[in-house]
């Protein structure tokens, strides 16, 4: 989550929304440890490499952040010297916007630019990834490399980032369900007595916008992006399990294992009516559709009082430090796992890569040495925070979350997230919270099912393409969904919507017949 899942996590139905144009890459072979093998390195109890053998060698890291902190050269800096005493590598860590991510990425492999890890997920690009040969199998390097990566994750979720019986990406561990809400500035909340109980499903929000538009000038009721709202959130795993790239989905409240199509259902239709209707009464920023900033910045900026959000135990303190002021939240679904859910969150090593050898040796770090992770999740002791316990950190004096200098805010992103220090503001048992989330949520009937697009690709770049032209309007409400969802779905269906549908109907048919329970 996925923030959660920036679905996207928010986010969640952002696969359908990425013109996928990369140029094909050369079909990935199992990796050879580069420089690494001639030179084994010496390894811990844990299976973390030390750097005593190894020649030296820079890590590129790439990932999506909504801000690039300033203090980042600084932290980038220190984890350079502690990863060359642990396996003699400097790291360069490069966040690139959501909102550019698919861009540069395809012209960093268009390039053939050398990088070592970067982020994917199963709703972000895992499928054509591979299917274009853009990362490498990992199998190899985990047997090889990432001993303490098994030793954390639970067997099942290592084989969740695995595509025609291989494995291709490294989850994070963490949270492995998701519920859809919104999220609101408090201040707000307590000034206008609004009661977040009465606040069960989408519509209920209505008179708190209005209350809002009439009595805040200045201040837009409901902050959404070009790929994200609640429409978006509360439809992508909210309502239905999106079954990996493309579209073809199941209804949530179904019990048999029939992909149908998301954009022909009422609840659709229903949904991005209520945003239209939103948008026309003024509780929508105007520029929803061509917006990219993250909606948290515009709370920030004192702009916007609400967003929607994909969420898990203690999102509200997690958006508190996004916004630099207190955040509350409603939920408006109950938590529900699906494959989506289990691999939202993890780490490929692209095929440019000139030592895939020592980019598992980082990976292997991040899930077993919790100075490095929470360098990277938090940045400097005694800087960025201060510690207030042994696992429970503060901010230093004259500090806050809206001026410190390192505020990534992704440990949802990296490694073992139940490593990362807990904020002295948060639950100190947040993470046996995580387990319990985990635990009770409803999971998915197609939950282990990962979508081989191989088949599809084309028809799937092409249904991306008219997505892109159509969900964002029709989710932020900008756009007229009686006039313009006819119009989507004829040329979704003119693009190959009914072959995808066919082919993940095919393969979640094999798959049932020995997995289904």
């Amino acid at each position: 989550m996925i923030r959660g899942k920036q679905l996207t996590t928010l986010a969640s139905t952002l696969v359908l929304c990425l013109a996928l144009t990369a140029c094909a890459g050369a079909p990935a072979q199992e990796p050879a440890a580069a420089d690494t093998a001639a030179k084994p390195a010496a390894a811990d109890a844990k299976g973390a490499s030390t750097g005593s053998n190894l020649a030296p060698y820079k890590l590129v890291m790439i990932f999506p952040s909504g801000v690039v902190p300033k203090d980042l050269q600084a932290v980038q800096d220190e984890m350079s010297k502690y990863l060359t005493e642990k396996i003699n590598a400097t790291i360069e860590l490069r966040p690139i916007d959501w909102g550019a991510w698919t861009n540069k990425t395809n012209l960093m492999f268009a390039s053939s630019e050398p990088f070592d890890l970067m982020f994917t997920a199963s709703w972000y690009g895992l499928g054509q990834q591979v299917a274009k040969g853009q990362i490498m199998p990992l199998d190899d390097l985990l047997d090889k490399y990432g001993q303490g990566i098994k030793s954390v994750l639970d067997p099942a979720y290592v084989e969740g980032g695995k595509l025609n019986g291989k494995s291709y990406g490294v989850v994070a561990n963490k949270e492995f369900a998701a519920t859809k809400g919104v999220v609101m500035r408090k201040d707000l909340v307590d000034k206008y007595n609004i009661d977040l109980s009465a606040i069960k499903e989408l519509k209920d929000l209505e008179p708190v916008f209005q209350k809002i538009k009439e009595n805040e000038p200045g201040i837009v009721p409901l902050q959404v992006k070009n790929d994200r709202s609640p429409a978006s959130a509360i439809l992508g795993y909210g309502m239905f399990d999106m079954l990996g790239d493309g579209p073809g989905v199941l209804d949530r409240e179904s019990s048999e294992l029939k992909v149908i199509d998301m954009f022909q259902t009422q609840k659709f239709m229903d949904t991005v009516k209520l945003m239209h209707k939103w948008y026309k009464a003024g509780y929508i920023n105007k520029d929803g559709a061509t917006n990219k900033d993250s909606e948290f910045l515009a709370v920030k900026a004192g702009k916007a009082f609400a967003y929607g959000e994909s969420m898990k135990p203690g999102f509200d303190m997690q958006e508190t430090r996004n916004t630099g002021m207190p955040m509350v939240t409603v939920e408006l679904t109950k938590p529900y796992t699906t494959t989506g859910d289990t691999t939202s969150a993890m780490f490929a090593i692209p095929n440019t890569s000139k030592d895939p050898a020592r980019a598992m040796m980082f990976l292997n770090l991040l899930y077993t040495d919790k100075t490095l992770l929470n360098m990277l999740d938090w940045g400097l002791e005694g800087k960025h925070y201060v510690k207030a316990g042994d696992n429970i950190i503060d901010y230093p004096p004259g500090v806050d979350a809206a001026n410190v200098g390192y505020n990534l805010n992704l440990p949802w992103m990296f490694g073992n997230q139940l490593n990362s220090y807990i904020w002295k503001t948060e639950d100190p048992n947040i993470w046996d919270r995580y387990k319990e989330f985990n635990k009770t949520a409803q999971k998915s009937i197609a939950l282990g099912f990962v979508f081989d697009p191989e088949k599809v690709k084309n028809e799937i770049a092409a249904t991306n393409n008219v997505a892109a032209q159509f969900t964002g309007g029709l989710y932020t409400g900008t756009i007229d969904p009686e006039k313009y969802v006819p119009e989507f779905v004829g040329k979704m269906k003119a693009a190959g919507l009914d072959k995808i549908i066919a082919e993940k109907q095919r393969q979640l048919d094999e798959w049932a017949k020995t997995n289904k329970k």
